[in-house]
């Protein structure tokens, strides 16, 4: 079943772990107090952006079926708002925002809309040179 979803890669499993990787440090990165990313990329929603746009992109890199792109991008979506809830009921050093989550989702789209540039191929193409 995962191959039918999956494109045809020589080593699926590790991209998958890849994902998921990406996905934790998200996820530990919006909850530590002080997270270590630089100044300048925490101006204007920077660090969010390209987070949700890196996590988008990736689901397009990986899932063949664009049904499966859209739900792991509405997935993703849910994340950043689950991870601003989070902020701001789970921890005394973060605060919930909803201009985050925005730009979260801003992310999403931008990076499923990958799926319709030469870009949605890279992965495939870095897997067949390995």
């Amino acid at each position: 079943m995962a191959d039918a979803i999956l494109h045809p890669f020589r080593r699926p499993l590790l991209w998958l772990a890849v994902w998921a990787l990406m996905i934790a440090a998200v996820i530990v990165l919006s909850l530590v107090p002080k997270p270590p990313i630089p100044q300048l990329l925490m101006q204007g929603k920077l660090d969010h952006l390209i987070a949700y746009v890196a996590l988008a992109a990736f689901a397009v890199q990986l899932f063949e079926d664009r049904v499966v792109q859209t739900g792991a991008g509405l997935a993703m979506i849910a994340l950043g708002i689950a991870l601003e809830l989070a902020q701001g009921y789970l921890t005394v050093t973060r605060h919930m925002a909803t201009y985050d989550a925005l730009v979260d989702s801003l992310g999403v789209a931008l990076g499923l809309a990958t799926t319709w540039t030469p870009l949605a191929r890279t992965l495939f193409w870095v897997d067949r040179r390995l």
